[in-house]
């Protein structure tokens, strides 16, 4: 690892405390060239990871709320008339950043979440017959509210396809909690944040984990985990009982799905 990662690293875990694992996680992430969502409850520093990371990698940044009355016109840009040349001038949106957080993602109709898909998928967005390129590197890290909380809109399928990594932050330890207790806003510490890499050294560290080995072995294990959530029973449970249980007791904050996934875990294959 390279000093400029390590000093990555460092910085981060001055941010997020106690959260080491998803704060690789989201660097893999950038490295292999994917976006992330994080998904969790409200105040766990999901959106200080995001900000942190974009100060930290020297990125610009840019933060979209999404609300149930965004428009696409407001994360890609809009055309406006100038009177005095005759012509119309496109006024770019926030999603023209190296670094663009959607804020509560799933809080917006799926027409605005799709604003997304093309920019994404393929670091470029077309507008009224015009594709323009976004910069580079390009990278999404959006955070989503539990499905069962109000005002909330399931991702369609095409959307989560996007996200090469979906990671949850979860409370901090004792320890990390204390930490955050006595010491000083998060936000004020981000704000003092320096760049710990420049651009030209973060794509460069893009191309190199592209060419990374990857034995064939690796690639059989990989291929039998594929394989067996396709024909083992528990592929197909979800879909099946998911929608019949209800979540009573200590178990109302979670929805159907983290129900199944508990059932799962608990019960031994025989």
């Amino acid at each position: 690892m390279s000093q400029s990662l390590q000093n990555v690293i460092r910085q981060a875990e001055q941010i997020i405390l106690g959260k080491p694992q998803q704060i690789r996680l989201a660097l893999a992430c950038l490295l292999a060239r994917g976006h992330l969502l994080i998904e969790d409850l409200p105040g766990v520093g999901k959106t200080t990871l995001a900000h942190g990371l974009a100060r930290t990698l020297g990125l610009q940044f840019q933060r979209i709320q999404f609300t149930s009355d965004l428009l696409p016109a407001d994360i890609l840009g809009v055309s406006v008339y100038q009177r005095d040349t005759g012509k119309f001038e496109f006024h770019p949106g926030p999603v023209f950043a190296q670094m663009v957080l959607a804020d509560e993602i799933n809080r917006a109709t799926p027409k605005a979440q799709s604003a997304l898909l093309e920019a994404m998928e393929e670091q470029q967005v077309t507008i009224e017959g015009t594709t323009r390129a976004l910069p580079s590197p390009f990278f999404v890290i959006a955070t989503q509210n539990p499905a069962y909380q109000v005002g909330t809109y399931a991702l369609p399928e095409s959307q989560l396809d996007r996200f090469l990594m979906r990671i949850q932050m979860g409370y901090p330890d004792a320890q990390a909690e204390r930490g955050l207790l006595s010491g000083i806003d998060r936000r004020e510490i981000v704000a003092q944040l320096s760049p710990q890499l420049e651009s030209s050294e973060l794509l460069a560290l893009q191309k190199r984990a592209r060419a990374v080995f990857v034995s064939p072995a690796l690639l059989d294990y990989v291929q039998a985990i594929l394989r067996h959530t396709r024909e083992d029973v528990q592929a197909v449970l979800p879909g099946v009982v998911s929608h019949r249980l209800q979540a009573v007791g200590e178990y109302a904050r979670f929805n159907s799905d983290v129900l199944v996934r508990e059932l799962i875990e608990a019960v031994a294959i025989p």
